[in-house]
């Protein structure tokens, strides 16, 4: 075909058509019918319920959904039946309600109906009411969501009206205002702003406060005035619902076949509101749950917690123990009943006059014990660990310490379920960009045609630079800071940039100018001060001097002349040029005016205009309008004209690539030197031109009038990166000022070339494969198409144009500038700045109308759009020219370096993982402490996975000839030295892989060997990681090594390692909330992390593995009662106690007191936990949740209840008291030793401590009084009538329970001179807080000392060298402890003598301290 787009659109057709498009006019309606129907599974059609679609529209709409949301779980109906359900998938309950059905049955009955019912309902209301009033809340919001007001077109009133939410469906047009919430998932077909563009707030979906850019679709954007629903006559085909934020495909289709790609720079999407624009209209394609946001709102994600699969595990050998006492109690009772079966007393005969045979009595009497000794199974346990969890997160989440001032933010627990997971956290996962650094981008040095500027002046001022306070960054963008001085010191003026408005004038304006006013909501945006990547260190650069005179000397002339020529000088001055340019274009930062960067910045010339009245202002923009509507719109595909250049490109206006004519080329030259605005030459210049200078700001644009702007015209970028801010405000320190942005163009005020205006043909964004980011411009000077990129070095070397022999000069010299560049490159990476390389090609319009056939094709595909499209743009950016380099710094956070080496002494690994290149990631590494200079460093990169492979052992063999000796194991849980690092204690070694390699390392084959080395690292660093392979890293490590992870990061490419790892956490930096959304927990600085893991993460997990324990032994030991009394019962599955008092006993009694010492039980302080990492071990190796405590805790709770049973028993042994007169001591002094008990147990007792104790005893005891004083005929034969009243009055009863308690609670006291003799870590970390704060200085002081020397005496001993092989002198990273010195009797005895006055004195009271040499027993 001799007509490019024709072949174009009939490549298209081929590729993509499902039905042939030659069918006649006539049928046209019912093929599009069929087509719909046919691709319905696959993609979706979307046509407006007007005109002549209504027919198909009936057909399409009901297979979509409409706009009403609906995220709550229940209604009225089903609330009932469909909770019961859930909650009767539970194990525990179902077991419960086994024991309930079960007691119906006459046979078996144990208890009351009613008794055995009560603990299930009181568990089941309990969730019932949480549950319930959680839904209910969601129902609140939904329905004020739902019933949200919009403007929709209404086909009947012809206008559009307002209408629900709810009432919205699929093919609506919906007009919306500025600041308005966007009600669904639509595709922008107008928009108020004269450029098409519509600017939205994405922070309702993502968290990011800047702006972003969509665009109305093209075609549509010339259109002068507001779309009109009716006459639209297009279809829309577009992908199904999908959960893809950054991704929408799709193209519109108009009536007379033409086709126009759709993305997701069309598609406003639900939750995002509306700024900057007037109003917009949009068509709905996507409508309740099938828009994008609701895709993405899968629910709180529920991980279960290490400890609550233990308990699950220990729940398992109750139900053993349990199966085990009730076979015990059924064969017992056959055996009973076999041995007196002669005697009628003990074998009652049924009605019938048989007698049930002893095997049969035996079994139902297993049923019988199974609900008796049911308590046995702690139902309530999980109703306390839900509560406990609840009241740890409340106590974090007003822990004053995680609080930010600077963001005004704190931590966020977002996951309710894992707080004890901090407590056991072996290896951190952390990124290195926003999470160990500040994000806060700043301009250090660039290299240009191989020369290097190292800024030196603009390094001093960073080093003396102190970051100002909150309270003082709006002053630092009204006033010119410390730079501004600096500057001017160097007779270079700032104050065109740097000095915005003061308060006054920002008042003056807001109150005369209504367009930037605070009014129509406007109000609400957020100010500059608060805009990201705009903090004055990273806006205020000082240029460098050399630098700076090259660049003063660039003119028009010269500029012109180094395009032509080929000389050295002419060639430097392209390079600075285009360097410069690269910077200031090369991005998708968004411009806007400082005292409301929510106001875009496109008429900058008007600020040069006195604003004198409301009238002038109004009459201004009439004039503007006027223009607007008097400017001829964009050539059609039909008329354009066949003289230009080219005329395929020129045909493809349809894409809004406008090509410079002569007219405007001359117009852009005669632009770029001074003239008079009001001079005929001016006057001359065609409309459309001058509509473009005016809203480019560019109306007088010499040199000078570039400096000497108006207050209006000071410039605010916001970026959605940190990077590209820097860079823009790096080029705007060099008045190459980045002036304005549309789709079609950019503006950039040239120092020296005046305003350039570029056509903006192409963004290619940046992406994690393609690792750079390109823009296509015909530059306004020469004419031709340029493209312009920037992107990693790693990357970007590989597509430079390469020399060969018998190559000119210039291949040569491009050569040569590599090699230098290259050199620069490595030596920024050395001093841990961020690298970028700028590079651009210069195309003809035969090579670039070639390239677009292709990227057409690209653009308007639905499927395999993203590889096409990545296909097309690999395909543009090759033989590039490589422009220069840039150094940027992006410096630690706050006690980055204090935290790491805090959790390393914790025995925890940190891994880094980032996509910065190898030096920059070593160099920061080394800065945060994560290496240190004694470390010996590794290097694993290669090509293949044999040589990985072989490399990986040869690294392996020189790890174990350093380390000869292995390392001594544990020899008793007081020297915690176990850490997931094999490593021996004097030799430390680190790793550092970059991507590539990991790709090998991840296979299979070499998965354990890689793992193998990385446990004998102190450690990793993973560089030029993809966010793929950094989720793949966590999941290896957390499956592999059965370890703890615990992934934290701040942007979009770390949320998948934050999800795969057991404890997400995210930081609320400047790149969005997409890491927090996704994280357990989210905090605004890494410093956090160490309180977050070292105190609240050991709290917590020690109080909830506590509790856990005392929650078995609390049900074993008063179960045991029961099963003690069958002995003397003949196996009858009767109690000694009442069952009202029996059920109420766990339920009521005892519930309280353990929820309150798993919320506030402290063991040791939070000072002393930050000052000894180390006690972090104890949690991390779950030393007081070992296999061998909860036997032990069985143990001893048999033992108490044989106790506890027996003193009363012997007591009242041969009287004739009854049966629950009898029971009513046992259970008393039950009730004495389980609270006392778990006083025993708590670490610092609180008068809420001592009162929730006080208040369950007297409970006990005025139920008990009022249950026998009123319950006179209740369970015969036995009567708990006026029982208790009676005991009250008997000093025998108070002697039982007074005795039974003391020898029942003597195990406690043994195991008190044991930690007395051999006291604990941890109680000797208790000690600590009861000194003076000198004597703790100096007990930690010595600690660290005893650990330290005892960590080499272990190495030495192990290595049989006195130094490690390194020559390295190991520090306090590897923990270990020395045995307890020995002691004379006298020192032994003086020190059980002091540890017992310690556990016997009350909390508040201080403790007497050891003589100064008595200090061995605090050795570590």
């Amino acid at each position: 075909m001799a007509d490019p787009i024709r072949w174009a659109r009939y490549r298209w057709q081929r590729l993509i058509s499902t039905e042939g498009g030659e069918g006649s006019s006539s049928s046209n309606s019912s093929n599009k019918c069929y087509q719909s129907s046919k691709t319905l599974g696959k993609h979706r059609i979307v046509i407006p319920c007007l005109g002549h679609f209504k027919e198909e529209y009936e057909k399409v709409s009901k297979l979509y959904m409409n706009n009403k949301i609906r995220t709550t779980k229940y209604t009225l109906l089903n609330f009932l039946p469909r909770n019961l359900f859930e909650q009767f998938h539970r194990v525990a309950n179902l077991y419960f309600l086994f024991l309930v059905v079960l007691n119906w049955i006459p046979l078996v009955e144990a208890f009351q109906k009613e008794i055995t019912m009560l603990p299930l309902i009181a568990v089941l209301t309990i969730i019932a009411v949480k549950d319930g009033l959680e839904d209910y809340s969601k129902y609140k919001m939904d329905k004020q969501i739902n019933n949200l007001l919009t403007k929709v077109y209404s086909r009947k009133e012809k206008k559009y009206i307002d209408e629900c939410w709810k009432n919205v469906n699929v093919g609506d047009f919906i007009r919306l205002s500025r600041n308005e919430i966007i009600p669904a998932d639509m595709v922008l077909l107008y928009s108020s702003d004269l450029d098409g563009i519509c600017y939205i707030d994405t922070a309702g979906l993502d968290g990011e406060t800047n702006l972003k850019q969509r665009q109305v679709v093209r075609g549509y954007s010339e259109q002068v005035s507001e779309i009109d629903p009716e006459k639209f006559s297009s279809r829309i085909e577009c992908e199904s619902p999908n959960n893809d934020l950054s991704r929408f495909r799709g193209f519109v289709e108009h009536s007379n076949k033409d086709r126009v790609g759709l993305s997701k720079e069309n598609l406003l999407l639900r939750g995002c509101t509306v700024r900057n624009t007037e109003a917009v209209v949009g068509i709905v394609v996507y409508a309740g749950h099938e828009t994008k946001a609701m895709l993405n709102n899968s629910g709180p994600h529920y991980k279960r917690s290490k400890l609550e699969r233990k308990v699950n595990t220990d729940i398992l050998w109750c139900v053993l123990l349990l199966i085990l006492m009730c076979l015990t109690g059924a064969i017992g009772h056959g055996v009973w009943l076999n041995r007196y079966s002669e005697i009628p007393f003990f074998n009652i005969p049924e009605p019938d006059g048989k007698s049930i045979p002893p095997a049969l009595a035996g079994f139902n009497m297993f049923w019988t014990m199974i609900i008796l000794l049911q308590v046995l199974i702690p139902i309530s346990l999980y109703v306390s660990i839900e509560i406990v969890k609840l009241g740890q997160i409340y106590l974090i989440q007003n822990d004053i310490d995680f609080y930010h001032e600077k963001t005004d933010s704190t931590i966020q627990c977002r996951a309710l379920n894992i707080a004890e997971d901090l407590g056991q956290i072996q290896y951190i996962f952390s990124d290195k960009t926003g999470t160990l650094t500040e994000n806060k981008m700043v301009f250090r040095r660039c290299s240009i045609a191989g020369q290097e500027y190292c800024h030196e002046e603009n390094a001093k001022r960073l080093e003396s630079y102190q970051e100002l306070d909150s309270e003082d960054e709006d002053s630092a963008h009204r006033q010119c800071g410390s730079s501004t001085h600096m500057l001017k010191q160097q007779g270079f003026n700032c104050g065109a940039v740097n000095e915005p408005l003061n308060r006054k004038s920002l008042n003056e304006l807001s109150g005369s100018y209504p367009a930037l006013g605070r009014e129509d909501g406007a109000g609400d945006a957020p100010r500059s001060g608060h805009v990201a990547f705009s903090s004055p260190i990273e806006t205020d650069v000082v240029p460098d001097t050399q630098l700076l005179e090259k660049f003063s000397q660039i003119s028009s002339h010269s500029y012109q002349q180094s395009e032509e020529g080929s000389s050295e000088s002419s060639l430097e001055t392209m390079y600075v040029a285009d360097f410069f340019l690269a910077l200031a274009i090369c991005n998708t930062v968004v411009v806007s005016v400082p005292n409301q960067p929510r106001q875009k910045m496109r008429l900058s010339s008007l600020g040069r205009m006195p604003l004198k009245s409301l009238e002038e202002i109004r009459q201004m923009f009439q004039r503007l309008s006027v223009r607007r509507l008097s400017s001829s719109p964009a050539p059609s595909v039909k008329e354009s004209s066949p003289e230009s250049p080219n005329s395929f490109v020129s045909k493809l206006s349809i894409f809004r690539m406008k090509l410079a004519s002569p007219a405007l080329d001359g117009a852009a030259q005669r632009a770029a030197e001074p003239h008079d605005t009001e001079s005929p030459e001016n006057s001359q210049v065609p409309q459309e031109l001058d509509m473009v200078n005016v809203a480019a700001g560019c109306e007088d644009s010499s040199a000078a009038s570039s400096i000497e702007l108006s207050p209006l015209s000071k410039l605010c970028y916001e970026a959605e990166s940190p990077d590209e801010a820097a860079l823009v405000h790096a080029a705007r320190a060099y008045k190459c000022i980045l002036q304005s942005r549309t789709p079609d163009q950019v503006t950039v005020d040239f120092a020296g070339l005046g305003s350039l205006t570029f056509q903006l043909l192409h963004i290619l964004p940046f992406d994690s494969v393609r690792k750079r980011m390109s823009v296509v411009v015909r530059h306004p000077v020469s004419g031709k198409v340029v493209v312009y990129t920037k992107g990693a070095d790693s990357v970007m070397m590989d597509l430079l144009r390469t020399a060969s022999e018998g190559t000119n000069n210039s291949e040569m010299e491009q050569k040569k500038i590599k090699e230098r560049t290259q050199k620069h490159l490595d030596d920024y990476a050395r001093r841990g700045l961020r690298t970028l390389c700028m590079a651009k090609k210069v195309m003809s319009d035969a090579e670039y109308a070639e390239w677009l056939n292709h990227h057409f094709l690209a653009e308007t595909s639905i499927d395999n759009r993203e590889e096409l499209l990545l296909e097309s743009a690999i395909k543009l950016e090759t033989q590039l020219t490589l422009l220069g380099a840039t150094g940027i710094e992006d410096r630690l956070q706050e006690g980055v370096p204090d935290t790491i080496q805090a959790l390393r002494k914790a025995g925890i690994k940190i891994w880094m993982l980032t996509g910065d290149k190898r030096e920059t990631a070593v160099n920061i590494a080394y800065a945060c402490k994560l290496l240190e200079p004694d470390d010996r460093i590794f290097t694993l990169k290669s090509q293949s996975r044999d040589a990985c492979a072989l490399v990986m052992s040869k690294i392996l063999e020189g790890i174990q000839k350093n380390t000869s000796a292995e390392k001594k194991p544990s020899q008793k849980l007081g020297n915690v030295s176990a850490s997931p690092s094999t490593q021996a204690p004097g030799f430390s070694a680190g790793l550092v892989i970059d991507g590539r390699t990991l790709e090998h390392v991840l296979h299979d084959s070499l998965q354990n060997m890689f793992l193998e080395l990385t446990e004998k690292c102190r450690a990793v660093i993973c560089c030029q990681a993809t966010p793929l392979q950094k989720s793949v890293l966590v999941r290896l490590v957390r499956s592999k090594l059965k370890a703890m992870t615990l992934a934290i990061g701040d942007g979009a490419n770390d949320v998948s390692m934050i999800q795969v790892a057991d404890t997400g956490v995210g930081i609320s930096g400047q790149e969005g909330m997409q890491a927090v959304m996704a994280s357990d927990f989210a905090i605004s600085q890494f410093r956090h992390l160490r309180k977050l893991l070292l105190v609240h993460g050991h709290w917590c997990n020690t109080r909830l593995t506590n509790m856990v324990l005392y929650f078995f032994y609390k049900n074993v030991a008063y179960v045991n009662l029961l099963f003690w009394y069958q002995f003397f019962c003949g196996f009858s599955g009767t109690s000694m106690t009442d069952y009202w008092i029996l059920i109420l006993f766990n339920l009521l009694f005892t519930s309280v007191p353990p929820i309150i010492y798993g919320v506030l039980d402290k063991d040791v302080s939070a000072e002393i936990l930050l000052q000894l990492p180390q006690l972090y071990m104890m949690s991390q190796k779950s030393v007081a949740y070992l296999p061998s405590a909860f036997w032990i805790t069985l143990l001893d709770a048999f033992y108490q209840s044989l106790v506890c049973f027996f003193v009363p028993y012997f007591t009242y042994y041969g009287s004739d008291i009854d049966i629950f007169s009898f029971g009513n001591p046992i259970n008393t002094a039950a009730l004495f030793i389980i609270l006392f008990h778990l006083l025993i147990e708590c670490k610092s007792v609180t008068w809420i401590h001592a009162a929730v104790v006080a208040g369950s005893i007297l409970l006990y005891f005025v139920f008990a009084l009022a249950f026998g004083a009123t319950c006179k005929t209740h369970s015969p034969p036995p009567n708990p009538y006026w029982v208790m009243e009676k005991h009250m009055m008997d000093p025998v009863f108070y002697l039982v329970c007074l005795l039974t308690t003391c020898v029942a609670l003597l195990p406690r006291c043994v195991s008190v001179l044991q930690g007395t003799l051999c006291p604990s870590p941890v109680l000797r970390a208790k000690h600590l807080d009861r000194l003076t704060p000198g004597e703790q200085r100096e007990a930690v002081k010595r600690w660290r000392d005893d650990c330290a020397v005892n960590c080499r005496a272990e190495f030495q001993a192990a290595s049989g060298s006195p130094r490690s092989p390194t020559g390295a002198v190991p520090g306090e990273e590897s923990v270990a402890s020395v045995p307890p010195t020995s002691k004379t009797p006298f020192q032994a005895l003086e020190s059980v003598l002091y540890y017992f006055f310690l556990a016997l004195e009350t909390p508040g009271s201080p403790a007497p301290a050891l003589p100064r040499g008595r200090t061995c027993l605090f050795h570590f």
